[in-house]
């Protein structure tokens, strides 16, 4: 039997509350959702960057319609929770992240983040007053769903310029305060920011791979403090990557080397269906 998506909601929460610390990955599409489900990750969360390439769009550019069909097209089709970048909620105002948190669970999910981006690069953050009622719109709008959905909430500082770890420290603990269940930095440089982080803080600890300058396993992340590690749009990015060289090396060298690897070719239709909702 396919899981309920109270169940999923419920096996979301217990991993946030397990020791130790947990991979989600993120999938750009269905397809990539069901191998990564057969793969064994527990877990999987969306990508607003992978999935806005996926149909011709620069990240931040496919809109809460688009993402919202995105969703529903996803979530049925595995058998593991499945949250979202909700990015900055498409829209300016605390009521507008609520909608989208309601939109999002209709839609199948059982968590998702609201960031504190303004989508405008001139001035590219809320105040943390508005940023934190934006969040709290949001809890409050996930507190009256029937199951429990985790909301992340994210503070941007470092993607846009502003690498102040004490104003970013200080935005989680008001998200945290606002009703987030999990609390989002990314683009942290080392080891050392991601530990002050994680001691500031009563929440679960979301990272991207790792400290952006270190490249350290999934065990030296987790003893940092961090409880989950996802991957943004790096699983798109190696997906397309591997799309543009093998193009380019047939227009350029009208060579076709790169069938030669390709190994796991023949794992594709196998785990789309080992991926599957057992419904």
């Amino acid at each position: 039997m396919a899981k309920t998506q109270a169940q999923k909601a419920a096996d979301f929460e217990a991993l946030h509350k397990a020791p130790g610390v947990f991979l989600i990955p993120n999938p750009w599409d269905a397809g990539s959702a069901r191998m990564l489900a057969a793969l064994g990750f527990k877990a999987l969360t969306t990508t607003s960057a992978g999935y806005a390439r996926s149909i011709g769009f620069p990240d931040y550019n496919a809109g809460r319609e688009n993402v919202m069909a995105h969703i529903r097209a996803m979530a049925p089709m595995i058998d593991v929770p499945l949250a979202a970048d909700l990015e900055d909620g498409f829209g300016p105002k605390p009521e507008d992240c609520a909608e989208t948190i309601r939109q999002g669970a209709e839609a199948g999910l059982v968590g998702g983040s609201i960031e504190d981006f303004t989508g405008d690069r001139g001035n590219p953050i809320y105040s943390i007053e508005a940023a934190a009622d934006r969040v709290g719109a949001a809890a409050e709008a996930a507190k009256k769903l029937p199951f429990k959905f985790m909301l992340c909430a994210r503070a941007e500082n470092y993607l846009n310029g502003r690498q102040d770890l004490g104003d970013t420290i200080k935005r989680l603990q008001a998200y945290q305060e606002a009703g987030a269940d999990v609390l989002f930095a990314p683009g942290l440089n080392t080891s050392e920011e991601v530990r002050e982080v994680c001691r500031s803080i009563d929440r679960p600890f979301n990272i991207v791979r790792g400290p952006r300058k270190e490249t350290l396993t999934v065990e030296q992340v987790g003893a940092l403090g961090v409880k989950r590690i996802s991957t943004g749009g790096m699983m798109h990015a190696v997906a397309m990557s591997a799309m543009i060289e093998a193009a380019r090396e047939m227009a350029t060298g009208g060579t076709f080397g790169f069938t030669q690897n390709m190994q796991a070719a023949a794992e594709i239709d196998p785990l789309l269906l080992a991926g599957a909702n057992k419904a």
